[in-house]
């Protein structure tokens, strides 16, 4: 990795929550909320802004753990403030605390894990998996 990413490091950006953001299940929506799945996907997203310009070219990263919890929730139109701030960064990972939350309250918060891989290893591993499983559906 390149050098500079330390705890403490931010990125924050703000998302406004749309009817597709609604948790459905079999095609009925549950909540006119957004969802723990499209909460999630924004705090991985803040974690994967949080790396991108610390990545070495020929290095990928890939979500590793994550423990959340949605503690609140966001309606229809309103603005959700989603950050992660680096808190230990190795060789091998970054983890972040994630952060959801509007003005009015918390929506979510946890930590994210990610992995940091050599591009060319991960391309091989994805390839290998692929081949065993077109073998194995043939």
């Amino acid at each position: 990795m390149k050098p500079g990413l330390h705890p403490g490091v931010k990125v924050e950006f703000e998302v406004t929550v749309t009817d597709d953001m609604r948790p459905a299940f079999d095609g009925k929506v549950v909540h006119d909320v957004m969802s723990t799945v499209s909460m999630i996907y924004f705090m991985e997203k803040a974690g994967r802004m949080l790396i991108l310009p610390y990545l070495e070219e020929e290095e990928e990263g890939a979500g590793y753990a994550i423990d959340i919890k949605h503690v609140g929730p966001a309606v229809i139109g309103q603005s959700v403030r989603f950050s992660a701030i680096c808190t230990g960064v190795t060789p091998k990972r970054v983890v972040c605390d994630v952060i959801a939350e509007t003005d009015e309250n918390l929506v979510g918060k946890g930590s994210f894990t990610q992995a940091i891989f050599q591009r060319r290893d991960m391309l091989r591993r994805i390839d290998e998996l692929q081949e065993k499983t077109s073998i194995q559906a043939n």
